[in-house]
């Protein structure tokens, strides 16, 4: 454990907020790996200030396991720190700074089981494969490119584990995500004359109303899950923005809404009921108004994560963690992508507690580095013995 905690300290370091380059880590990992025999791949960014790294060790010719993790955190600003937290602290069995749960604990545990695998690399029986990724916490943006480079890859990977922070628990399935951002577009007017007028902020208003009824709808009649925190499809708007001055009505508003849907939910289905709705208000403003309008442009999503609890990789990864319990998560990761995408069988299993990523002074337990460490030291172990 002293060597995971060792590279989460270094790993800490590196401000990889999501608005900055993460390079500067990638680049310390690829000269860890490099010289343990590992085959690296990059997969930059458009803008070439980022990059995912794929990096691999064992066989070429089987389907391994892949550890996958993103390197980026979300921002301090604002946040009461006890310390920089950009600088790792160690009190009392836990282990302070930002990302140190969400999720470089993660990290840290592969890179400090890396030399092993090198080691043992001629006896493994398939191939250990690391996916460290950039701009995660804005939607799962930044691993796409990397999974567009692994799609022609064969043989694919035959299973995935997400290193989010789980508490080890084997977490088979979380909520998919999708939303969009809309612009009202309505007619300006003196306040005194408001109803020759087209208010955009009551039309984004409207609009929302008529997501709020969605919402309720689902909570009263949709598709329910108890093994999630909130069990049915939830949809809200989380800003607006509109008008300049209240003796002017406003000729311009936006909003954004997001869905966070079981996996047999369908959220295409439900933003065909928006646009419904939104065509109905526009028909309506354009009586005073023809130039009104709704419009809408995709924002974040990505998939749902479903996997059944009694498949292969589900049973894999609990003999590796000893647990007999699986779980469902009401946030979102890549494990989706990695699964509908590239058809891997994905779990999500990794140190540390959510409750305590994105708050200030995050921290991750050591007991909980160790029982990472205990998970992949076991990996190497099956897969050098050929008990997989």
């Amino acid at each position: 454990m002293t060597d995971s905690i060792t590279h989460l300290d270094k790993l800490i370091s590196f401000n990889t907020v999501s608005r900055e380059s993460n390079l500067a880590l990638i680049d310390h990992v690829c000269e860890l790996l490099e010289p343990l025999g590992f085959r690296l791949l990059r997969a930059p960014s458009e803008d070439g200030r980022k990059a995912n790294l794929y990096a691999s060790i064992g066989p070429e010719d089987k389907p391994g396991v892949v550890l996958s993790g993103h390197t980026d955190v979300v921002p301090t600003e604002g946040q009461a720190w006890s310390s920089d937290p950009f600088v790792m602290r160690r009190e009392a069995g836990r282990l302070y700074g930002r990302g140190t749960a969400d999720m470089k604990g993660f990290i840290a545990c592969c890179l400090a089981m890396a030399p092993r695998a090198a080691a043992l690399r001629n006896k493994l029986s398939a191939p250990i494969h690391f996916a460290f990724s950039y701009d995660e916490e804005i939607g799962c943006v930044g691993v796409r490119r990397l999974i567009d480079l692994l799609e022609p890859i064969t043989p694919k990977p035959r299973c995935c584990i997400i290193g989010e922070p789980t508490l080890m628990q084997v977490v088979t399935a979380h909520k998919g995500k999708a939303g969009e951002k809309v612009r009202c577009t309505g007619l300006e007017a003196h306040s005194s004359l408001a109803p020759t007028a087209i208010n955009a902020v009551h039309l984004a208003i409207d609009l929302i109303n008529e997501i709020r009824a969605i919402q309720a709808e689902l909570a009263a009649t949709g598709l329910r899950d108890g093994d999630y925190d909130v069990a049915y499809t939830t949809l809200h708007a989380g800003n607006l923005h509109g008008g300049e001055t209240l003796n002017i009505v406003p000729n311009l508003a936006t909003f954004e809404y997001e869905i966070r849907h079981l996996p047999a939910d369908d959220p295409a289905a439900l933003v065909a009921r928006i646009h419904a709705k939104a065509e109905a208000l526009v028909k309506e403003a354009r009586k005073v108004f023809p130039g009104a309008d709704i419009s809408f442009q995709p924002g974040t999503q990505y998939p749902a994560l479903d996997t059944p609890p009694d498949s292969d990789v589900v049973n894999y990864v609990k003999s590796l963690t000893g647990g007999n319990s699986t779980g469902k998560i009401a946030f979102g990761t890549e494990g989706g992508l990695f699964q509908n995408r590239l058809g891997i069988p994905t779990v999500v299993c990794g140190p540390g507690s959510i409750a305590v990523a994105h708050k200030p002074d995050e921290y991750i337990a050591e007991s909980e580095m160790a029982a990472c460490d205990k998970m992949l030291g076991k990996l190497v172990e099956d897969l050098s013995t050929n008990r997989t």
